[in-house]
Formats: C-alpha cells, structure tokens, sequence
C-alpha cells in the first residue's frame, strides 16, 4: 500500500501553494527538518565510501579537480540548475533556495563529523541509513509544499519543454551526471546502486509516514 503512493499528501502543515514566502512556522520548520535529513543522508552516504547519489558523484568528480568540499560544489551546482529555469518557465520557491543552502552545508557537516566505519558490513549499513535519511528528508520537504528543489524542477521544466515522460527525463538527466561525476573521478559503487534501487520505495514510504504525521487538509 506505502509503495502505491500517486500524489504528495496534504496535512495541516502543507503549504497552500509552492510559491509562498510566508509560510506557518510549522511548516517552515518541517521543510527545514526534511532538508536536513536530506542533506545529511547524501553526506553519509559519501562518508560510507561505498558511492554515491548520482549528483554528488558528479559534486565529488568536480571537488577532485577543484580546490572546494564537495558540499560547497553541491551548492554551486544548485544555483547552475536554478538559473537553467531561465529557459524552462520554472519559478523557484522558498523550498528551492533553503534545498540549494541546506543540503550543501549537511553534506560538509557530514563530511566533518563522521568516519568512514571499518567494516564492510558497517559501510553496507551507513549507506542503507543514508538512503533511509534522503527519503525521510524528501517525504518532510515535498509535504511542505514551499518549492521543488533545483533537481526536480528542472526535471519538470523539461518534461513540459520536451513532452518527454518525466521517468525518461528524470532517468536520463541522472544518468547524464552520474557519468560526469563517475568520468572526473567520483566514487560510483555498491552504495550508489544501492540508492538507485531503494530511493524510489523509500521516498514513498517515507510521504505516507509523514503524511499521517498530519491530519488530512485541503487547505
């Protein structure tokens, strides 16, 4: 039932609209709350050395061939992929600068604070918590309803530009960095297989989670 989720839930703490710039406390602090599970969940997941999401394999490749953290370069390919909406007609929200400034700074956090663990067993396990944290943190943000994130939006934006299935863009457009990253030397192993296969399911179980967390609203 989780896995057969087809809208993003409304709860008493959704934003009424995307482009809402002052929005309840409530749900400024759950986007927030979402945003760092988010960007937390990339960091671990890097800190596993077992791979890494597609973009900050690409985030990765770039900080090895440029003196910047990986969460700094993360940040500067947010606002690249903002000012492609540009050319898209895609207005970015409050969710979308706090998603760019958030993520970025918790994969630095991450990056600092955590060590890689010494087992293999222990790596596999990080990298599930990980993958569990960036689908927690998307079920948080998407609910907020303040702004899709640089990397949705995009995906959206050309969907309606090109007419083509969001799948095939969304799948197409991670592929594409992940082979950028991968090229310039970023790490793409179990880990990021690992979140490519369990990112979808968790992201749905994840909104029905924090979908109850709320009462149903229309708003």
């Amino acid at each position: 039932m989780f896995l057969t989720i087809k809208k993003i839930p409304k709860t008493k703490w959704s934003s009424s609209k995307p482009l809402n710039f002052k929005p309840k406390i409530s749900t400024f602090l759950y986007l927030c709350l979402g945003l760092t599970f988010f960007g937390l969940g990339e960091g671990l997941l890097l800190v596993s050395s077992t791979g890494a999401s597609p973009w900050s394999v690409l985030a990765q490749g770039i900080s090895l061939n440029i003196n910047y953290s990986i969460g700094i370069i993360t940040f500067f390919i947010s606002l690249f992929v903002i000012f492609l909406w540009v050319f898209l007609d895609q207005k970015p929200g409050m969710g979308t600068v706090l998603n760019a400034i958030i993520i970025a700074l918790m994969i630095d956090v991450s990056l600092s604070f955590f060590e890689t663990p010494i087992t293999y067993l222990s790596q596999m396990l990080m990298a599930i918590v990980a993958v569990l944290l960036v689908g927690l943190g998307s079920g948080f943000y998407l609910i907020a309803n303040l702004g899709p994130g640089p990397r949705d939006g995009t995906m959206t934006g050309l969907t309606k530009v090109t007419g083509i299935s969001i799948g095939k863009v969304r799948g197409g457009i991670e592929l594409s960095v992940l082979l950028i990253g991968w090229a310039m030397g970023g790490t793409f192993w179990i880990g990021t297989i690992i979140f490519a296969v369990l990112i979808g399911p968790c992201v749905a179980i994840c909104l029905n989670l924090a979908g109850r967390l709320g009462e149903s609203s229309e708003d």
